[in-house]
């Protein structure tokens, strides 16, 4: 008899069966190692590095996934690393995590190093408190008395898109939606109302977007460069760092003085800052501020980009199928009536063509595509044998458009989430995992889907969407996660008579 392990998220009880198909990381006896797997050329010192360009590091390994299938392997400097691209495998690996396997050892360092580590770079014992203090501040419970806040920032969007509709103004639509994204974080993370929608240029996202290349950069490096001298851009970006945490320690200090007046937010904390300076680690210690700071950011930084990146890229998609566009407006319709931002969570969660197209434009581009990790122990993936600390990589991107999986896997098809037949052929949706899985599923996910609910809905109940310049200029450029250049849109305000005649 084996036992799988069982947990309660959202009201919901998970069972990780895992331990049921070992046939990704079973116990049965090695059949090859990282050297007898085929790859590309490897050069003494610098491996396969020479290939690589960071920005495009999650198109070179898809490629070579192509080439020679999976696994394969490539040398970053002189360490191997072993490369999944089948969902079988891929799912071996994360549901393994954080026991059998880690973050590259060399990522949790690099956090350290700029004072920005939490959640998400944390390893072992560390990891726990921080990740239930996360998953609490993120649940659907909690996002149901945000909620009106999110809708707030919501119609704030949608009222400076109408002035931007009448001065005919062209918006990269990607730093749009990272406005209101990083809007509903700080007010979830730190109660605090930023309100970049409203102001001009915003400082604070401006300073936020030099960190990921700079993490990326440093990640990718065969040398750690950055101990012995500094970039222009190294230098920015800590500068960057030493201002954020110089307002995000005003807003701790404001936080320590709310809770002493009403000591009751202790039991009852209203956002992550909050639970954070409640909250005791494993030993019964209070977080210290570098932890506080560590976490905080982390949120922030996964608050703002990946949730407004998977909407730039579904807006990119929509403009090209107005049969798709036509199909969310009478959704839309039908649900909100005249309502132009949905006016409740629920309303938000009947909104289900709204979230097949986020599914559909996470399946074609997912923010996270390539995903590096590390043995804690010798285990066997796939068949192949990986040493302590050996380093492996998955490509979480590549089944998701693999004709395996999916009917038509190249088109966007939002209808496939609502009726599978209507495309045809195979829809294997656990195939696509943007969130990833196992005990470090993404902590966000709940709300990400909300935004990208209500994002679409103000969206498209109050414009028409017009693609400024060639859908082929629009390029993906990795930078930690995968990031859309080039999406520059004009909107239009949308006659509600039309829609209004549409609905009937």
């Amino acid at each position: 008899m084996q036992a799988c392990p069982i947990r309660e998220v959202e009201g919901a009880v998970e069972v990780d069966i895992a331990a049921l198909d070992r046939k990704a990381t079973g116990p049965a006896a090695p059949t090859r190692r990282a050297a007898d797997l085929p790859g590309p050329q490897r050069l003494p010192l610098i491996g396969s590095s020479h290939l690589i360009r960071p920005a495009a590091i999650h198109q070179t390994l898809a490629a070579w996934a192509r080439e020679y299938g999976s696994p394969f392997t490539y040398n970053f400097g002189p360490k191997p690393v072993v490369v999944f691209s089948e969902i079988d495998d891929i799912l071996g690996v994360l549901r393994e995590r954080p026991e059998r396997f880690r973050r590259l050892s060399t990522l949790e360092p690099i956090f350290e190093e700029l004072t920005v580590g939490g959640v998400f770079s944390a390893e072992g014992k560390a990891w726990r408190p921080q990740r239930k203090l996360s998953m609490e501040a993120l649940s659907h419970r909690h996002l149901r008395t945000v909620y009106p806040k999110i809708s707030g920032v919501a119609d704030r969007l949608r009222r400076r898109w109408s002035k931007a509709a009448k001065r005919g103004e062209v918006l990269d639509i990607a730093e749009e939606l990272k406005r209101f994204t990083v809007d509903v974080t700080t007010q979830i993370v730190f109660g605090y109302d930023l309100n970049t929608l409203e102001q001009g240029d915003d400082v604070i996202q401006r300073k936020l977007e030099l960190l990921f290349p700079l993490l990326n950069r440093r990640l990718f490096s065969l040398i750690p460069y950055w101990r012995y001298f500094k970039l222009p851009s190294d230098r920015r970006a800590e500068q960057a760092l030493v201002e954020l945490r110089a307002w995000i320690d005003g807003l701790l200090q404001t936080a320590r003085q709310r809770m002493l007046a009403d000591p009751g937010l202790g039991e009852r904390p209203e956002n992550f800052l909050q639970a954070m300076l409640a909250a005791r680690d494993d030993a019964g210690r209070p977080f210290d501020d570098d932890q506080i700071f560590g976490n905080a950011m982390q949120m922030l930084l996964a608050g703002e980009d990946t949730t407004a990146y998977t909407l730039a890229w579904a807006v990119h998609h929509m403009i090209d199928v107005p049969a798709e566009v036509k199909a969310l407006r009478a959704e839309l319709d039908a649900v909100l009536g005249p309502e132009l931002v949905p006016p409740n969570i629920e309303a938000a969660g009947r909104l289900e063509r709204a979230a097949a197209v986020a599914n559909e434009a996470m399946r074609l581009r997912p923010v996270a595509p390539v995903l590096f990790f590390e043995a804690n122990e010798p285990t066997i993936v796939a068949g192949v044998e990986i040493p302590k600390a050996g380093a492996v990589s998955v490509l979480t991107g590549v089944p998701a458009v693999s004709p395996k999986h999916f009917g038509d896997p190249r088109a966007f098809k939002p209808s496939r989430w609502l009726d599978p037949s209507s495309v045809g052929g195979v829809h294997e949706a656990g195939a696509s995992q943007p969130f990833g899985s196992g005990p470090r599923i993404c902590p966000g996910r709940s709300l990400a889907l909300l935004e990208m609910r209500v994002v679409l809905a103000t969206l498209y109940a109050s414009f028409d969407v017009e693609r400024v310049g060639a859908a082929a200029e629009v390029r993906e450029e990795f930078a930690f996660t995968m990031t859309p250049k080039g999406i520059r849109v004009r909107l239009r305000e949308r006659s509600r008579s039309a829609s209004a005649s549409a609905s009937v």
